[in-house]
């Protein structure tokens, strides 16, 4: 992610810790709530928004093929009613739910799912998630621009769809839950162009009822939902421009219902110790990891020995205290929870005088300078400085480039910007919990494209190979030995240095007494923030 997530991402999951399982046929429909956002939402185009915030509000307005049972990281059923693999592993054929409408009333069809697809691995569209369609037969035309349509997407009828893979593919479910694999409507995004993301269409619980741009979005219970009983509330409205503190001061006096940007790191042990807030603090357990990235197409990050050189250089002890020790230091891409994660992998040490010495045998004894880019809200930007701290004691100079999250995003996929990011508050958070999530649209080649998340534009052509290999090992009885393919892969990204891994952090924020929901309603460890279909209002019941 989502990442957060995506920026990230993109991508944070948030638990809710202490709620009360009510059961589903005893929650009244109605009520509103308010959620807050510093920054504004960029888009809510599914094939394209990766963003934190918008992450979620995607997944009220869109469904896919598959979806996750919520609270969990298990598959289930959605748009698709049905589906079949082939015994070779490389054939998935769908039966869609019939019936189900679009916000503008006309039913989606096969020919819906098909157009989707092809339209989010259009080279032409930009999208960030193009990679993750790497396995369909046809993908690398696509990519290319010689072919407009996706060879192994069949529309079989109107209710049938057929999926061929080049390869047996171990996360393709997991692909098909995905917001870049949900359904929009043709006719929409010919009207729209590029202000699809503006004037979102969906098939999902909520509808976009209201949009002024820097200010509030206002999302409207689709009435026609396909999945009766769902959406419980009638209105979400979102509130951007909201600074975190002026948020929580908000949620203090009943105006706000959800902080969404977590609670501030400067008043995180005010309110982690406060009785009164015991219940309404919710801490998320995620697949996440903070790093540091460096564009291997840019000088000197081209030379592996200056990359060793920044890793060596940053003290993640010093950063973790800065966030009141709300993480652990991370020393590889994977986090600790993730399969294929390698337990016995030390990583690169602090150690000053070993990232002299190897500046100096890469000809830059004497440093150099570049640009750090952050996304602007605290405690990013003070991460920043002790990063640019760290870097300057081995003789770079960093300029600090503390931008909206948007634009470090933007600069990040241009293969000539940014050489440097630091992904905080946009740190990857797994879209799916599987190794290669972690591999394919942050370090493979797929992701290192205009507008991709490969922020170092990183592509070894080797571990291309064997990642392919890796992700073709479907058989539940050789998960061990997938697992292990991983890891090796992640240990000599690990050698190769594009990025420098920091801390895997775990995410707190707060809600209102008036929310409800079943247990863990706000929870979806995989990659969805916020589960907006669920929530309910305890003032209605």
């Amino acid at each position: 992610m989502r990442k957060t997530l995506l920026a990230g991402v993109a991508f944070f999951a948030i638990a809710a810790a202490g709620m009360t399982a009510v059961h589903a046929d005893d929650i009244k429909q109605g009520g509103q709530m308010v959620v807050t956002y510093k920054d504004d939402v960029s888009t809510l185009d599914p094939a394209i928004g990766y963003d934190w915030q918008n992450w979620s509000m995607i997944k009220s307005l869109f469904d896919g093929l598959m979806d996750y049972e919520p609270g969990t990281s298990t598959l289930r059923k959605d748009l698709a009613e049905d589906y079949t693999i082939s015994d070779d592993g490389k054939t998935f054929t769908f039966k869609l739910r019939k019936g189900v409408k679009f916000h503008n009333g006309r039913e989606m069809t096969a020919e819906d799912v098909k157009y989707s697809l092809d339209r989010v691995t259009n080279p032409a569209t930009q999208s960030p998630g193009a990679g993750f369609f790497g396995s369909i037969k046809g993908f690398d035309k696509m990519a290319d621009g010689s072919a407009k349509s996706l060879e192994g997407v069949t529309v079989v009828d109107p209710y049938t769809i057929k999926f061929e893979l080049t390869r047996p593919d171990a996360t393709f479910l997991h692909v098909m839950a995905i917001n870049f694999s949900f359904v929009v409507p043709k006719e929409e995004v010919e009207k729209w162009g590029a202000d699809f993301g503006k004037h979102p269409v969906g098939t999902g619980a909520f509808k976009l009822g209201e949009w002024t741009l820097g200010q509030k979005l206002v999302f409207e219970r689709n009435k026609d939902y396909w999945n009766a009983g769902l959406p419980k509330l009638d209105q979400i409205t979102f509130e951007v421009g909201q600074e975190p503190v002026v948020a929580l001061l908000r949620l203090q006096k009943g105006e706000v219902d959800v902080a969404g940007d977590g609670i501030p790191p400067a008043k995180f042990l005010e309110v982690k110790n406060d009785p009164t807030y015991a219940k309404l603090i919710v801490e998320g357990g995620q697949l996440h990891t903070g790093y540091v990235t460096m564009k291997t197409t840019m000088k000197p990050f081209d030379n592996v020995k200056v990359r060793q050189a920044v890793n060596m250089a940053i003290n993640k002890d010093r950063i973790i205290r800065i966030i009141n020790g709300r993480a652990v230091p991370a020393n590889q891409p994977l986090p600790p929870t993730m399969p294929g994660f390698a337990k016995d992998f030390e990583g690169y040490k602090y150690h000053v005088e070993g990232a002299k010495k190897l500046l100096a045998e890469a000809g830059l004894a004497d440093g150099f300078e570049t640009e750090l880019y952050v996304y602007n809200t605290d405690p990013q930007p003070r991460i920043a400085q002790a990063i640019q701290q760290d870097l300057a004691a081995i003789g770079i100079k960093a300029e600090i480039k503390s931008l909206a999250q948007a634009n470090v995003i933007a600069a990040g996929g241009e293969p000539d910007q940014a050489p440097m990011v630091w992904s905080g508050g946009m740190a990857w958070i797994a879209d799916f919990p599987d190794p290669s999530n972690f591999y394919g649209p942050i370090l493979g080649c797929s992701g290192a494209v205009k507008g991709g998340w490969n922020w170092s534009y990183y592509c070894n052509k080797a571990l291309e190979e064997r990642a392919t290999a890796a992700d073709s090992i479907t058989d539940p009885a050789k998960k061990a030995e997938r697992e292990e393919a991983w890891r090796s892969i992640f240990l000599d990204i690990m050698k190769d240095a594009p990025w420098a891994p920091v801390f895997n952090e775990q995410r707190f924020t707060i809600r209102s007494e008036r929310l409800g929901g079943p247990d863990a309603i706000f929870v979806d460890p995989v990659h969805i923030p916020i589960n907006y279909e669920q929530v309910y209002a305890k003032d209605v019941q």
